[in-house]
Protein backbone atom coordinates (compact mmCIF):
# COMPACT_ATOMS: atom_id res chain seq x y z
CA UNK A 1 0.00 0.00 0.00
CA UNK A 2 1.16 3.56 -0.60
CA UNK A 3 0.88 4.18 3.16
CA UNK A 4 3.89 1.87 3.51
CA UNK A 5 6.07 3.42 0.80
CA UNK A 6 8.33 6.45 0.43
CA UNK A 7 9.00 8.63 -2.59
CA UNK A 8 9.16 8.11 -5.50
CA UNK A 9 6.80 5.10 -5.30
CA UNK A 10 4.53 6.82 -2.80
CA UNK A 11 4.25 9.91 -5.02
CA UNK A 12 3.42 7.79 -8.05
CA UNK A 13 0.63 5.88 -6.32
CA UNK A 14 -0.75 8.94 -4.56
CA UNK A 15 -1.07 10.76 -7.89
CA UNK A 16 -3.15 7.89 -9.25
CA UNK A 17 -5.54 7.84 -6.30
CA UNK A 18 -5.77 11.58 -5.62
CA UNK A 19 -8.04 12.24 -8.61
CA UNK A 20 -10.99 10.96 -6.58
CA UNK A 21 -10.36 13.34 -3.68
CA UNK A 22 -9.74 16.74 -5.25
CA UNK A 23 -11.57 19.79 -3.83
CA UNK A 24 -13.67 19.91 -7.00
CA UNK A 25 -14.75 16.27 -6.65
CA UNK A 26 -15.70 16.81 -3.00
CA UNK A 27 -17.74 19.93 -3.82
CA UNK A 28 -19.59 17.98 -6.49
CA UNK A 29 -20.87 15.41 -3.97
CA UNK A 30 -22.03 17.81 -1.25
CA UNK A 31 -25.68 17.54 -2.31
CA UNK A 32 -25.51 13.76 -2.64
CA UNK A 33 -23.97 13.52 0.84
CA UNK A 34 -26.94 15.34 2.36
CA UNK A 35 -29.36 12.97 0.58
CA UNK A 36 -27.42 9.95 1.86
CA UNK A 37 -27.50 11.27 5.43
CA UNK A 38 -31.27 11.83 5.21
CA UNK A 39 -31.79 8.35 3.77
CA UNK A 40 -29.82 6.81 6.65
CA UNK A 41 -31.87 8.74 9.21
CA UNK A 42 -35.07 7.75 7.37
CA UNK A 43 -34.37 4.10 8.15
CA UNK A 44 -34.71 4.65 11.91
CA UNK A 45 -36.48 7.99 12.42
CA UNK A 46 -39.95 6.49 12.99
CA UNK A 47 -38.72 3.96 15.56
CA UNK A 48 -37.70 6.25 18.40
CA UNK A 49 -34.68 4.08 19.14
CA UNK A 50 -31.51 3.07 17.33
CA UNK A 51 -27.89 2.09 17.75
CA UNK A 52 -25.96 5.19 16.76
CA UNK A 53 -22.89 3.20 15.68
CA UNK A 54 -24.64 0.49 13.66
CA UNK A 55 -27.54 2.53 12.26
CA UNK A 56 -26.03 5.99 11.70
CA UNK A 57 -22.24 6.17 12.02
CA UNK A 58 -21.31 2.97 10.16
CA UNK A 59 -23.52 3.24 7.04
CA UNK A 60 -22.49 6.76 5.97
CA UNK A 61 -18.77 6.29 5.22
CA UNK A 62 -19.39 2.85 3.75
CA UNK A 63 -21.96 4.23 1.30
CA UNK A 64 -19.73 7.19 0.44
CA UNK A 65 -16.53 5.22 -0.12
CA UNK A 66 -18.45 2.43 -1.84
CA UNK A 67 -19.86 4.95 -4.31
CA UNK A 68 -16.40 6.39 -4.94
CA UNK A 69 -14.90 2.95 -5.50
CA UNK A 70 -17.79 2.10 -7.81
CA UNK A 71 -19.11 -0.99 -6.01
CA UNK A 72 -22.75 -2.07 -6.36
CA UNK A 73 -25.06 -0.91 -3.53
CA UNK A 74 -26.00 -4.52 -2.83
CA UNK A 75 -22.37 -5.32 -2.03
CA UNK A 76 -21.96 -2.71 0.74
CA UNK A 77 -22.81 -5.12 3.56
CA UNK A 78 -20.06 -7.47 2.43
CA UNK A 79 -17.57 -4.60 2.23
CA UNK A 80 -18.50 -3.49 5.73
CA UNK A 81 -18.10 -7.03 7.08
CA UNK A 82 -14.71 -7.51 5.40
CA UNK A 83 -13.48 -4.14 6.65
CA UNK A 84 -14.65 -4.87 10.21
CA UNK A 85 -13.14 -8.34 10.30
CA UNK A 86 -9.75 -7.20 9.04
CA UNK A 87 -9.49 -4.25 11.43
CA UNK A 88 -10.74 -6.21 14.45
CA UNK A 89 -7.82 -8.63 14.10
CA UNK A 90 -5.21 -5.90 14.60
CA UNK A 91 -3.61 -6.48 17.99
CA UNK A 92 -6.19 -9.16 18.80
CA UNK A 93 -4.54 -12.42 19.98
CA UNK A 94 -7.73 -14.44 19.45
CA UNK A 95 -7.01 -17.03 16.70
CA UNK A 96 -10.66 -16.86 15.62
CA UNK A 97 -10.32 -13.11 14.91
CA UNK A 98 -7.16 -13.73 12.86
CA UNK A 99 -8.88 -16.49 10.92
CA UNK A 100 -11.86 -14.24 10.14
CA UNK A 101 -9.48 -11.51 8.98
CA UNK A 102 -7.66 -13.90 6.66
CA UNK A 103 -10.95 -15.12 5.18
CA UNK A 104 -12.14 -11.52 4.76
CA UNK A 105 -8.90 -10.64 2.96
CA UNK A 106 -9.31 -13.56 0.54
CA UNK A 107 -12.97 -12.77 -0.13
CA UNK A 108 -12.24 -9.08 -0.67
CA UNK A 109 -9.40 -9.86 -3.10
CA UNK A 110 -11.66 -12.17 -5.12
CA UNK A 111 -14.44 -9.59 -5.18
CA UNK A 112 -12.34 -6.59 -6.18
CA UNK A 113 -10.47 -8.64 -8.81
CA UNK A 114 -13.82 -9.33 -10.50
CA UNK A 115 -14.62 -5.59 -10.39
CA UNK A 116 -11.25 -4.80 -11.95
CA UNK A 117 -11.84 -7.29 -14.76
CA UNK A 118 -15.20 -5.72 -15.48
CA UNK A 119 -13.62 -2.24 -15.64
CA UNK A 120 -11.06 -3.53 -18.12
CA UNK A 121 -13.76 -5.09 -20.31
CA UNK A 122 -16.06 -2.08 -20.45
CA UNK A 123 -13.36 0.60 -20.34
CA UNK A 124 -15.10 2.38 -17.46
CA UNK A 125 -12.85 4.86 -15.64
CA UNK A 126 -15.28 7.19 -13.83
CA UNK A 127 -14.79 5.63 -10.37
CA UNK A 128 -11.69 4.92 -8.30
CA UNK A 129 -11.37 1.27 -9.33
CA UNK A 130 -11.66 2.25 -12.97
CA UNK A 131 -9.14 5.04 -12.42
CA UNK A 132 -6.64 2.65 -10.83
CA UNK A 133 -7.15 0.05 -13.57
CA UNK A 134 -6.70 2.42 -16.52
CA UNK A 135 -4.37 5.11 -15.16
CA UNK A 136 -0.81 5.38 -16.42
CA UNK A 137 2.05 7.59 -15.23
CA UNK A 138 5.08 7.80 -17.52
CA UNK A 139 3.83 4.68 -19.29
CA UNK A 140 3.60 2.72 -16.06
CA UNK A 141 0.45 1.31 -14.48
CA UNK A 142 -0.41 -0.52 -11.26
CA UNK A 143 -0.35 -4.31 -11.26
CA UNK A 144 -3.31 -6.32 -10.00
CA UNK A 145 -1.97 -6.92 -6.49
CA UNK A 146 -1.18 -3.22 -6.05
CA UNK A 147 -4.72 -2.27 -7.04
CA UNK A 148 -6.13 -4.76 -4.53
CA UNK A 149 -3.97 -3.24 -1.79
CA UNK A 150 -4.66 0.40 -2.70
CA UNK A 151 -8.42 -0.13 -2.94
CA UNK A 152 -8.34 -1.91 0.44
CA UNK A 153 -6.49 1.05 1.95
CA UNK A 154 -9.16 3.39 0.56
CA UNK A 155 -11.94 1.14 1.88
CA UNK A 156 -10.63 0.77 5.43
CA UNK A 157 -9.27 4.32 5.62
CA UNK A 158 -12.55 5.77 4.41
CA UNK A 159 -14.87 3.53 6.41
CA UNK A 160 -13.41 2.81 9.84
CA UNK A 161 -11.96 6.20 10.73
CA UNK A 162 -14.93 8.44 9.90
CA UNK A 163 -17.32 6.02 11.60
CA UNK A 164 -15.42 6.28 14.88
CA UNK A 165 -15.24 10.09 14.80
CA UNK A 166 -19.01 10.23 14.22
CA UNK A 167 -19.76 7.96 17.18
CA UNK A 168 -16.99 9.28 19.42
CA UNK A 169 -17.90 12.88 18.66
CA UNK A 170 -21.58 12.24 19.35
CA UNK A 171 -20.75 10.60 22.66
CA UNK A 172 -18.71 13.63 23.76
CA UNK A 173 -21.60 15.93 22.84
CA UNK A 174 -23.87 13.77 24.99
CA UNK A 175 -21.33 14.08 27.83
CA UNK A 176 -21.25 17.87 27.37
CA UNK A 177 -24.91 18.90 26.91
CA UNK A 178 -24.02 22.59 27.05
CA UNK A 179 -21.82 22.15 23.97
CA UNK A 180 -24.47 20.03 22.24
CA UNK A 181 -27.01 22.79 22.81
CA UNK A 182 -24.58 25.45 21.60
CA UNK A 183 -23.87 23.54 18.37
CA UNK A 184 -27.57 22.92 17.75
CA UNK A 185 -28.29 26.63 18.15
CA UNK A 186 -25.31 27.92 16.17
CA UNK A 187 -24.12 25.86 13.20
CA UNK A 188 -21.25 28.28 12.59
CA UNK A 189 -19.56 26.27 15.35
CA UNK A 190 -19.67 23.14 13.18
CA UNK A 191 -16.20 23.57 11.66
CA UNK A 192 -14.42 23.95 14.99
CA UNK A 193 -16.59 21.23 16.53
CA UNK A 194 -15.54 18.73 13.83
CA UNK A 195 -11.87 19.59 14.32
CA UNK A 196 -12.20 19.02 18.07
CA UNK A 197 -13.90 15.68 17.49
CA UNK A 198 -11.05 14.66 15.20
CA UNK A 199 -8.47 15.67 17.82
CA UNK A 200 -10.34 14.04 20.68
CA UNK A 201 -11.15 10.71 19.00
CA UNK A 202 -7.95 10.30 16.94
CA UNK A 203 -9.34 7.13 15.30
CA UNK A 204 -5.95 6.00 13.98
CA UNK A 205 -4.12 5.16 17.19
CA UNK A 206 -0.61 4.55 15.91
CA UNK A 207 1.64 4.13 12.92
CA UNK A 208 4.97 2.29 12.89
CA UNK A 209 7.89 3.79 10.98
CA UNK A 210 11.61 3.10 10.53
CA UNK A 211 14.31 5.76 10.82
CA UNK A 212 16.14 6.42 7.55
CA UNK A 213 18.83 8.56 9.26
CA UNK A 214 19.95 9.65 12.71
CA UNK A 215 17.83 12.44 14.21
CA UNK A 216 18.00 14.38 17.50
CA UNK A 217 14.51 14.78 18.96
CA UNK A 218 13.84 16.38 22.36
CA UNK A 219 17.28 15.44 23.64
CA UNK A 220 17.07 11.85 22.39
CA UNK A 221 18.96 10.35 19.47
CA UNK A 222 16.89 8.23 17.10
CA UNK A 223 19.24 5.98 15.14
CA UNK A 224 19.01 4.98 11.50
CA UNK A 225 17.24 1.60 11.24
CA UNK A 226 15.43 1.92 14.56
CA UNK A 227 11.66 1.48 14.57
CA UNK A 228 9.47 4.18 16.08
CA UNK A 229 5.79 4.15 16.99
CA UNK A 230 3.81 7.32 16.34
CA UNK A 231 1.03 7.63 18.95
CA UNK A 232 -1.57 10.01 17.54
CA UNK A 233 -3.83 10.30 20.63
CA UNK A 234 -0.77 11.26 22.66
CA UNK A 235 0.26 13.88 20.13
CA UNK A 236 -3.26 15.27 20.06
CA UNK A 237 -3.10 15.79 23.83
CA UNK A 238 0.33 17.38 23.93
CA UNK A 239 0.23 20.09 26.60
CA UNK A 240 2.99 21.97 24.76
CA UNK A 241 0.67 22.36 21.75
CA UNK A 242 -2.86 22.46 23.20
CA UNK A 243 -4.21 24.50 26.10
CA UNK A 244 -6.03 22.24 28.56
CA UNK A 245 -5.69 19.25 26.19
CA UNK A 246 -7.76 16.86 28.36
CA UNK A 247 -10.87 19.04 27.94
CA UNK A 248 -13.28 18.55 25.03
CA UNK A 249 -14.06 22.03 23.64
CA UNK A 250 -15.89 22.57 20.35
CA UNK A 251 -14.72 26.21 20.27
CA UNK A 252 -11.02 25.30 20.50
CA UNK A 253 -8.83 27.53 18.36
CA UNK A 254 -6.18 27.04 17.17
CA UNK A 255 -6.50 23.28 16.86
CA UNK A 256 -3.42 21.91 15.15
CA UNK A 257 -4.32 18.25 15.56
CA UNK A 258 -2.66 15.42 13.65
CA UNK A 259 -5.67 13.11 13.29
CA UNK A 260 -5.05 13.06 9.52
CA UNK A 261 -1.31 12.62 9.89
CA UNK A 262 1.07 15.14 8.38
CA UNK A 263 3.64 15.68 5.64
CA UNK A 264 3.80 13.50 2.54
CA UNK A 265 1.35 10.96 3.99
CA UNK A 266 -1.31 13.50 5.03
CA UNK A 267 -4.66 11.75 4.56
CA UNK A 268 -6.01 12.07 1.01
CA UNK A 269 -9.57 11.68 2.29
CA UNK A 270 -9.51 14.53 4.81
CA UNK A 271 -11.94 16.71 2.84
CA UNK A 272 -14.33 13.80 2.33
CA UNK A 273 -14.25 12.92 6.03
CA UNK A 274 -14.91 16.51 7.09
CA UNK A 275 -17.82 16.74 4.64
CA UNK A 276 -19.39 13.51 5.94
CA UNK A 277 -18.98 14.53 9.58
CA UNK A 278 -20.37 18.04 9.18
CA UNK A 279 -23.31 16.92 7.03
CA UNK A 280 -24.40 14.05 9.27
CA UNK A 281 -24.18 16.08 12.48
CA UNK A 282 -26.14 18.87 10.82
CA UNK A 283 -28.91 16.49 9.69
CA UNK A 284 -29.06 14.68 13.05
CA UNK A 285 -29.36 17.96 14.94
CA UNK A 286 -32.13 19.11 12.59
CA UNK A 287 -34.14 15.92 12.37
CA UNK A 288 -33.54 14.24 15.76
CA UNK A 289 -33.20 17.27 18.05
CA UNK A 290 -33.79 15.38 21.31
CA UNK A 291 -31.46 12.49 20.51
CA UNK A 292 -29.89 11.14 23.71
CA UNK A 293 -28.26 8.05 25.17
CA UNK A 294 -30.73 5.29 25.97
CA UNK A 295 -28.89 4.84 29.28
CA UNK A 296 -26.95 7.98 30.35
CA UNK A 297 -24.88 5.89 32.77
CA UNK A 298 -23.77 3.43 30.10
CA UNK A 299 -20.25 3.74 28.67
CA UNK A 300 -20.11 2.47 25.07
CA UNK A 301 -17.84 -0.56 24.54
CA UNK A 302 -14.62 0.06 22.65
CA UNK A 303 -13.46 -2.14 19.80
CA UNK A 304 -10.54 -4.30 20.99
CA UNK A 305 -8.03 -3.16 18.38
CA UNK A 306 -4.82 -1.16 18.71
CA UNK A 307 -4.59 0.38 15.22
CA UNK A 308 -8.01 1.83 14.34
CA UNK A 309 -10.47 1.77 17.20
CA UNK A 310 -13.72 3.30 18.42
CA UNK A 311 -17.09 2.53 19.95
CA UNK A 312 -18.76 -0.72 18.96
CA UNK A 313 -22.30 0.16 20.05
CA UNK A 314 -24.20 3.18 21.38
CA UNK A 315 -27.99 2.79 21.94
CA UNK A 316 -29.89 6.08 21.59
CA UNK A 317 -33.50 7.25 21.91
CA UNK A 318 -35.43 10.13 20.39
CA UNK A 319 -38.94 11.32 19.60
CA UNK A 320 -40.11 9.53 16.43
CA UNK A 321 -40.39 11.78 13.38
CA UNK A 322 -41.64 11.35 9.82
CA UNK A 323 -39.44 10.17 7.01
CA UNK A 324 -38.44 12.67 4.34
CA UNK A 325 -38.66 9.93 1.71
CA UNK A 326 -35.23 9.69 0.08
CA UNK A 327 -33.06 6.68 -0.75
CA UNK A 328 -29.34 6.16 -1.05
Amino acid sequence: MMIETDAPEHVRRRRLVSEGFTPRRIREIEGATRVICDAIIDRICEDGTADFVRDIAAPLPMIMIGNMLGVAPGDRDDLLRWSDDMVKSQGNPDPAAVEKAMLASIEYAEYITAVMEQRRRDGQADDLIGTLVHAEIDGDSLDELSIIHESLLILIGGDETTRHVLSGGMYELFRHPDQLAALAADRSLMTSAIEEMLRWVSPVKNMARQMTRDVELHGQTLKQGQKVLLLYPSGNRDEEVFDDPETFDITRSPNDHIAFGFGAHFCLGNRLARLELATMFDRVLDRLPDLSLADPTDVPPLRPANFVSGYESMPVVFTPVERVGVTA
